[in-house]
């Protein structure tokens, strides 16, 4: 064994293994339990990260322990490859995306590698390749067919300068992200993926995800938002037309005083061809966002149409406005305006000169103060003719049913969901596969022209989508009556190649079919691992996906993942690490300087995984020191030569103590790492475990040597899921032909736990003053005697009455005296 060590070396050796025996290339096998280990795949972005650090040595930890303990472990790595970096790069890079994507692959597949990950790359892929997007291209046919996928006319943020769509989180004060031009209201028509066919099942199954993170499925419930409120119209004074509104709040009714209308809607169109100063409106609303939280914030503007609605109830005329708050994608793109019960109302309200109208205050014999802000809990009703003195969850049955049986409302139930806008005005993603035809319509590729190639070598300027400009790439024959058409230019939105990554991975290599049979044998994937900001939109479509493929006799899991693990930010002065903040630490670096294990093991020890881990550069030096005083060790025991047998009955009580530390240790990280995922109090636990082991060292009779080799044998196979390099090497060192990935987690010998005997504190009126040593077995009346014998408390009690002895089993004894 080497005297010093090396990480570069033994590194090298430990990965060359590896791959030389595929260790990590796994199959199914029927007879042996899988477990299938998941962490989120990266987008190449050209480097990795230490969030990708973290994140991906986690799942590696969870992966190595699982096998250790016997199950058939998967645990996969590809490339989350489409989207809108690889376009900005092109740019400014003159290469094309593909290019410069597969590129980023190679050099982050090799950092991978570095890092010690034990991934099957036999089962590697990457969404850009058309082996994979093909499949998707198939199934978002299947789901065409089944009536869940649609095209209609949506309102988007336009970027008239990148001529593309721009997601709400792109619009910055009212500009485009990265062109800076004012963004665009604009319709155009898109491609649309019925989730909301869903809501009730997305929703019902959170209950039951007892594995995910209670935020986390909080959120979800919160984006799903199914709420239970009515329907009604408002009749359209002097015209043979009605406003239809929802609201889950029938019990404020009488407040209302104004009606809002959306920029969009069909009636405020009619009146604006006639309207000029309408006209402008409208056109300056759709220079703004249609993000709901931009909504919120947004300074609150309107017109007045001169129009009146009819209040169904009351009969009283209601002025209609059009206000720029009012979104045509959420109901039906019309309001009903409480201003004393809703504070986005209350603004517009009290901005021009509107009624706020009281009708529900906090109790009976009290009034609601609504001078200053909107009241906006439920209640009891005032001024709302029969309905005063109703409480609000009353009102709103008796309002309802009033409603039903005039035939002016309905009950119904809303989600705060919204069907998934699928298309993309942007070249880097799989094109969507559907054929425009001026005779037949909407027409779907044909199996067997599947998969619809997105063409790699372009030059990308930017300025919209190269193949929106390539004829001879969209111009096709329709597959229904063989006329001229062309091919959808839109592609699809990334979170389409996410949202079944997981499934693939489990089918791979398989050119025949979307999945095969394998996918029942993996799925769900047992633990699931990324950040919560992929709490919403990912894990919902991929839940969504899921579920629809289950549908079509894909998969027959209701749900893709078990077990959810959030992982903490990786922070640096306080602060989340950023370029721009100038606090990034480059992995790469790290690991030429102290090896793959020591970043590692930082990684897992300076927080629990779904804690925020602060960088300590002097955290990186004590793992480093950590792992170089255990190679000593080590070398220190194998240097004497083989160890011999240990003989548990032949024990000093000294030995007895230092092995019952060992099996304390592996209980502890037994569960510590199993059940818990507190790596880091596992690898405290071998520290302190490690510092014992130097202590005994000095003990080099028979019997020492073998509690040594047991101790270190733990320790070693303990780390060997966080730090696989240097326990690779050091369970060789150890004697053992077999290499530490093959070898089995330690189990705890329970008679090594029990003690012969144990050392009690003694107190005296509540203070310590002394110890004892007595059998684990001695009855309550010998542990007081031995007490009361002690030196140190024979002088505290000199001259006192003893009034009570108390015995704390295993603890302590307290000697009260006065």
């Amino acid at each position: 064994m080497e005297e010093t060590y090396r990480p570069d070396q033994i590194e090298a050796q430990a990965q060359r293994y590896w791959e030389e025996q595929g260790s990590f290339r796994v199959q199914e096998d029927p007879d042996r339990e899988p477990y299938y280990c998941l962490s989120m795949f990266p987008y190449p972005s050209g480097k990795l990260h230490m969030g990708h650090v973290r994140n991906y040595t986690i799942g590696d930890v969870i992966s190595r322990y699982q096998r250790m303990k016997g199950r058939n472990v998967l645990q996969p790595m590809g490339w989350d490859a489409f989207g809108l970096p690889a376009e900005n790069a092109a740019m400014q890079n003159k290469v094309p995306p593909a290019q410069w994507t597969r590129q980023n692959i190679a050099y982050m597949r090799n950092q991978l590698k570095q890092l010690g990950f034990g991934y099957d790359w036999s089962r590697e892929l990457a969404t850009c390749d058309p082996e994979y997007y093909r499949w998707e291209q198939w199934f978002f046919i299947r789901l065409y067919r089944k009536g869940l996928v649609y095209r209609k006319t949506a309102t988007v943020n336009w970027d008239p300068v990148d001529q593309t769509v721009l997601a709400n989180e792109q619009v910055v004060d009212g500009k485009g992200w990265r062109s800076g031009a004012p963004v665009e209201r604009r319709e155009i028509p898109q491609w649309f993926l019925k989730i909301t066919a869903y809501a009730d099942e997305l929703l019902e199954s959170l209950d039951a995800m007892d594995g995910w993170p209670d935020q986390v499925r909080a959120m979800q419930r919160n984006w799903i938002g199914r709420s239970e409120g009515v329907e009604l119209e408002f009749p359209v004074e002097g015209r043979d037309e009605t406003l239809t509104v929802y609201t889950t709040r029938p019990d404020t009714l009488f407040g209302v005083s104004y009606m809002g209308l959306a920029p969009e809607h069909p009636l405020t169109r009619e009146l604006a061809a006639d309207n000029p100063e309408l006209a402008a409106f409208v056109e300056e609303c759709s220079h703004a966002g249609v993000a709901e939280a931009a909504m919120a914030t947004m300074e609150k503007k309107g017109m007045d149409t001169g129009l009146r609605a009819i209040h169904p109830l009351t009969g009283d005329p209601v002025p209609i406005w059009v206000a720029n708050f009012v979104l045509m994608e959420y109901g039906s793109g019309a309001i009903m305006a409480v201003p004393g019960h809703d504070q986005r109302d209350w603004e517009f309200a009290s901005k021009y000169g509107l009624p706020i109208l009281p009708v529900i205050a906090p109790g009976e014999d009290q009034e609601a103060d609504v001078a200053a802000e909107a009241y906006v809990e439920k209640g009891v009703l005032i001024n709302s003719g029969e309905y005063t003195g109703m409480r609000s969850e009353q009102a709103f049955n008796a309002i309802a049913d009033r409603l039903e049986q005039e035939g002016r409302g309905r009950r119904q139930v809303n989600y705060r969901l919204r069907d998934w806008g699928v298309s993309r005005q942007r070249y880097w993603g799989a094109p969507i596969p559907m054929i425009n035809c001026p005779s037949c319509g909407e027409v779907p590729v044909p199996d067997e022209d599947l998969p619809v190639l997105l063409p790699e070598d372009v030059a990308f300027d930017g300025a919209g989508s190269p193949i929106k400009k390539m004829p001879e790439w969209y111009r096709t024959t329709c597959p229904s009556c063989g006329g001229e058409a062309e091919r959808e230019t839109d592609t699809f939105d990334t979170f389409m190649e996410s949202s079944w990554y997981f499934s693939r991975f489990a089918s791979a290599g398989n050119d025949s079919a979307m999945v095969d049979d394998r996918a029942d044998y993996w799925l769900p994937v047992n633990q699931y691992i990324g950040g919560i900001e992929h709490a919403i939109l990912h894990l919902l479509y991929a839940r969504f996906y899921h579920k629809a493929m289950r549908d079509q006799g894909l998969v027959s899991s209701d749900e893709p993942f078990h077990n959810l693990l959030t992982q903490g930010m990786v922070l640096k002065d306080g602060a989340k690490m950023s370029k721009s903040k100038g606090n990034t630490v480059d992995p790469q670096s790290l690991v030429e300087r102290y090896g793959a294990d020591t970043v590692r093991l930082f990684t897992m020890f300076a927080a629990p995984p779904d804690q925020s881990l602060e960088w300590s550069d002097s955290g990186v030096e004590g793992g480093y020191r950590f792992l170089k005083r255990l190679w000593h060790l080590v070398r220190s025991h194998v240097d004497r030569g083989p160890a011999p047998v240990l003989d548990a009955g032949a024990l000093t009580p000294v030995q007895k103590e230092v092995r019952r530390k060992v099996h304390e240790t592996i209980r502890k990280a037994s569960d510590d790492v199993g059940r818990r995922y507190t790596f880091n109090t596992a690898i405290a636990a071998v520290m302190e475990l490690v510092n014992a082991l130097y202590k005994a060292d000095e003990d080099q009779s028979h019997q020492g040597r073998a509690v040594m080799q047991e101790g270190l044998e733990s320790a070693v196979l303990i780390l060997a899921p966080i730090v696989p390099h240097i326990t690779h090497t050091l369970w060789h060192a150890l004697g053992h032909a077999q290499a530490v990935v093959d070898a089995a987690w330690p189990e705890v010998d329970e008679d090594a736990l029990v003690q012969d005997s144990l050392k009690l504190v003694v107190q005296v009126n509540g203070k310590l003053r002394g110890h004892i040593q007595v059998p684990a077995d001695a009855a309550k009346d010998a542990i007081e005697s031995e007490a009361l014998a002690e030196p140190n408390v024979q002088r505290f009690i000199d001259g006192k009455t003893v009034r009570k002895v108390i015995v704390v089993p295993g603890r302590l004894v307290n000697v009260v005296a006065s």
